[in-house]
């Protein structure tokens, strides 16, 4: 089972980014778009698990108490860079209480013998992938200059920069991922409350 560890969204502010993406779509028409109720902000991406593995990945994320974080959705960026973009993302502001989070989940997640992340931790959300490209941040075999976002970027550029709205995260979820050639599913397969 593909696992991952994420807080889902307002449908609000889910909204207002799917106007936006329908708006900008048409200067990336090669990128694959996240659908609307795909979107969601990644604490821990923990991978491949047999099954018999979820049930003490819940016990872990049932004790942690933490609580519920304020956060800012707007701006953009590119991943790894704007030149050689692979990714079109949103930003996610949460302050020191989302990154204690992730830290958090991190920790009871390597208690498990699941891998620590290695890099610091960047919450964002995922808009656009560029075609046949992968969705990790960092910087991979084959980047380089390329201009897959190019007329994305200068449209982007003529505007102000968007901004989408403020909600208060009160859970997070453990998620099973489904890849297929559509696109991946998302399942929610457990729910933990933030105090």
């Amino acid at each position: 089972m593909r696992l991952f560890v994420a807080l889902d969204i307002d449908d609000a502010i889910r909204e207002r980014i799917a106007r936006f993406a329908e708006g900008v779509g048409p200067f990336a028409p090669d990128a694959r778009w996240a659908k609307p109720e795909s979107l969601h902000v990644t604490l821990k991406f923990i991978g491949e698990q047999p099954e018999p593995a979820v049930e003490p990945i819940k016990a872990a994320l049932g004790s942690i108490r933490a609580s519920a974080v304020e956060i800012r959705f707007g701006g953009y960026g590119f991943f790894p860079t704007a030149k050689s973009a692979r990714v079109f993302w949103i930003g996610v502001d949460g302050g020191s209480q989302l990154t204690a989070l992730a830290a958090v989940v991190d920790e009871r997640m390597a208690g498990l013998g699941i891998a620590k992340e290695e890099r610091v931790y960047s919450p964002h959300l995922t808009l656009a992938r560029g075609a046949g490209g992968s969705g990790s941040p960092r910087w991979g075999k084959g980047d380089g200059p390329n201009r897959s976002f190019q007329r994305l970027q200068e449209k982007l550029a003529a505007l102000p920069a968007p901004e989408f709205g403020t909600m208060t995260a009160r859970e997070f979820f453990l998620y099973q991922s489904q890849l297929s050639p559509k696109g991946a599913k998302y399942t929610k397969l457990a729910r933990f409350a933030l105090q």
